[in-house]
């Protein structure tokens, strides 16, 4: 099954009729390590899941790069500004791994939300958990300490340790490369 509809799957009942018409609408690609899929300033506007491979999320601040967030398999993204406002994008989408991506455009499922009430739910019970997971996320980058950011990532995305560069890893962490050396010992 496409994994973008098993996530949906994940926040609700879909209707087999609703299936297809998701199923009709999603596009499958493959990019290489390195590639995009978003950058600061454009307008894609889809959801997305990873079928394999890792993501990062990044924007730049005084000439640097700062991660965000990762995405591994089998979650659904997609870059806020684009998807809820049709602003352009902040932040930048890269491929830290050659990846397989199943997507959806946002006015195909905004269609698909009119047509199918229980898709409608699903879509808000998703947007409900972004705005949970950036809440903690921004609850974490004020009150813990880099040590307790470290032990979260650990905790929520061992498996980053082992995809990532610690460069990388810091940058999310809010922290130095050597801050991020001197925690691991």
């Amino acid at each position: 099954m496409n994994p973008l509809i098993q996530q949906f799957r994940r926040y609700g009942h879909l209707n087999e009729a609703a299936e297809k018409e998701i199923e009709q609408r999603i596009n499958y690609f493959s990019k290489r390590k390195g590639e995009h899929f978003l950058k600061e300033g454009q307008h894609v506007s889809s959801y997305f899941v990873l079928s394999k491979g890792l993501i990062r999320a990044y924007f730049f601040k005084n000439g640097r790069e700062l991660n965000s967030w990762f995405g591994e398999e089998n979650q659904i993204f997609g870059s806020i500004l684009p998807v809820y406002t049709e602003k352009p994008s902040f932040e930048n989408i890269q491929f830290l791994e050659d990846s397989e991506v199943y997507a959806i455009a946002v006015d195909d499922l905004n269609e698909l939300y009119r047509k199918y009430p229980e898709l409608n739910l699903i879509g808000r019970k998703i947007a409900e958990e972004v705005c949970i997971v950036l809440e903690e996320r921004i609850i974490s980058l004020h009150t813990e300490s880099a040590i307790e950011r470290y032990q979260s990532l650990i905790k929520l995305q061992p498996n980053l340790l082992n995809r990532v560069n610690l460069g990388h890893i810091a940058s999310y962490l809010g922290i130095t490369q050597e801050t991020l050396s001197r925690i691991r010992r």
